[in-house]
């Protein structure tokens, strides 16, 4: 099968505020990606997610939108971001952009037009009447009751996240023919596609407590395909909560034709109580990691595409979660990146992934800037929750866990923005030892290993293409092979910070890749040390 592009390619998400600051305010800002995409060349990634650099109020650092054809003030212009479409493509990358069209920000003039009785506008978003109360009892995913109440008109209005962020309505044709217009305003910019923010919650329908995957969320899919998508080499990437690789074809068969990816949050879940909170936190287990990333790679239809990440910018730092910042950071994070990008799938970087930056311990509400996070420390105050709990639960999943800025180096600051400027938000002390200057200039850092894991998706079509079976072993070891035209690939990562016997019936014939100084031939009688991870070519 001929790859598409984005098959073939690996994708690095930026978060604008947190990369690069150009102008010394504190915030990074879109001339200070276009200095860095130097950088992103030499690491080799092919496309850069960008999340929201649209105009603002910042409620929710961007992801709520005043309007969808301008810039950020503080991230710059829409000039810079011509400037920065245009950079990268000579330098062989997308960009692409974050769609956010569940809702938009209460500061958009359609809203402040539906507030003031326009009543073509007020069709735009969900109004019910306060005649019999509330209309039900759903909630925002921030907290507190979905419904905010407008004593003035006698009416509510729908909103599943913060109340700045009303949700619109979708069933209104002309919502979504404004929806098209704005992709088509960027695609004429030049971007190489879209990510769309929460897509799978489009189709709601709130007076029957239809939140996700509603009756009508894949014919507008559908129809976004056909009005703006078609005859566009693009990326479209869903945000989709609840998907599973049996429901992922709906949004991603070819012949459908509605998206192309997904990103699917099963892994990401798995220290989460089940149909609770996730702040309602449980153990890591190995065993469940396998299970749930073996079912993507083999139950997702091969016409199907699937996604690779550890993280992004709702998710804590990976090597926080399931490597070992203490001992053996180093080995640790080469493991979690050599597990993840053998698979099939597009693999996604988060920003300082490829430096094994780590998780920012907080104990302080004055600390936190994430609405999520406050909302849920409010709440549970208010429950009467012991401060210890809080704490734990938020320096675990909390979302300003991957929000610190970029740790470009180790004078004052990080390299991130002016070494007299305050940054918008708190740098990690470690950046005085992990930061991209160190690792470029260690030959065998962990940047070193996602710059050659790259490489390799591009050279070999058996990472893109290749069957894949999970080997039976001991729960701490993680191994699969990938198989493709004759030749296989063995991948055994000890996912454990002790030493491991393992026996696999099979002789290598080359090392691929390792995250220790080894070769290996027999690997019928491996001792394997703390997360040591190979790939070889077997005979």
């Amino acid at each position: 099968m001929a790859s598409k592009w984005w098959q073939q390619s690996v994708f690095y998400q930026i978060y604008p505020r947190s990369f690069q600051d150009s102008n010394n305010d504190g915030i990074g800002d879109i001339k200070g990606i276009t200095a860095r995409l130097s950088y992103l060349e030499k690491l080799g990634i092919d496309a850069i997610w960008l999340s929201p650099v649209f105009a603002s109020p910042n409620v929710d650092n961007g992801y709520d939108v005043s309007d969808y054809c301008a810039i950020m003030p503080e991230f710059g212009t829409m000039a810079d971001m011509e400037e920065l479409i245009a950079t990268a493509k000579k330098a062989g990358i997308k960009i692409i952009m974050d769609l956010v069209v569940n809702h938009t920000s209460s500061e958009h003039p359609w809203f402040k037009k539906a507030l003031a009785g326009d009543p073509h506008y007020k069709d735009y978003y969900i109004f019910r009447s306060d005649k019999n109360g509330l209309p039900n009892d759903l909630n925002s995913f921030f907290g507190g009751c979905a419904w905010e109440h407008l004593p003035a008109t006698n009416e509510y209005y729908f909103h599943l996240f913060a109340k700045e962020q009303p949700d619109l309505n979708w069933e209104n044709p002309a919502v979504r023919k404004e929806v098209w217009q704005i992709m088509n305003f960027w695609l004429q910019k030049g971007v190489g596609g879209f990510r769309l923010d929460v897509i799978e919650l489009i189709g709601k329908i709130p007076d029957q407590k239809i939140i996700g995957d509603g009756p009508a969320l894949h014919p507008y899919l559908q129809e976004m395909y056909r009005e703006v998508l078609a005859g566009h080499d693009v990326v479209t990437i869903g945000e989709t909560g609840s998907v599973t690789p049996l429901t992922a074809p709906l949004y991603t068969d070819p012949k459908r034709k509605e998206l192309l990816m997904v990103f699917q949050f099963q892994h990401m879940a798995l220290d989460e109580v089940a149909k609770t909170s996730k702040w309602n936190l449980k153990s890591l287990n190995v065993s469940e990691l396998k299970t749930v990333l073996s079912r993507w790679q083999t139950d997702l239809p091969k016409e199907a595409w699937n996604s690779l990440f550890w993280s992004n910018h709702d998710q804590p730092r990976i090597l926080s979660r399931w490597g070992n910042v203490a001992d053996y950071p180093t080995k640790s994070s080469k493991m979690l990146a050599i597990l993840l990008h053998l698979m099939r799938g597009t693999p996604f970087i988060y920003q300082g992934e490829e430096l094994g930056m780590t998780n920012q311990y907080v104990d302080k509400i004055s600390q936190l800037d994430d609405i999520e996070s406050i909302h849920y420390y409010e709440e549970e105050k208010a429950k009467g929750s012991s401060e210890a709990t809080i704490w734990q639960a938020i320096n675990t999943k909390g979302r300003d866990n991957a929000r610190t800025p970029m740790q470009w180096s180790n004078v004052p600051n990080a390299g991130f923005t002016g070494e007299n400027v305050t940054p918008w938000y708190n740098l990690n002390p470690n950046y005085t030892t992990i930061n991209a200057q160190t690792r470029l200039d260690d030959p065998e850092s962990i940047f070193y290993t996602y710059q050659k894991l790259i490489q390799l998706r591009k050279n070999y079509p058996l990472i893109v293409w290749g069957d894949y079976d999970l080997l039976d072993t001991a729960e701490n070891i993680f191994a699969y092979t990938r198989s493709y035209e004759g030749e296989t690939w063995l991948i055994c990562a000890n996912f454990s910070d002790s030493k491991q016997a393992v026996s696999l019936p099979y002789a290598a014939t080359e090392t691929i890749i390792t995250n220790y100084p080894h070769t290996y031939h027999h690997l019928n009688q491996l001792n394997l040390l703390p997360y040591e991870t190979f790939v070889v070519k077997l005979a």
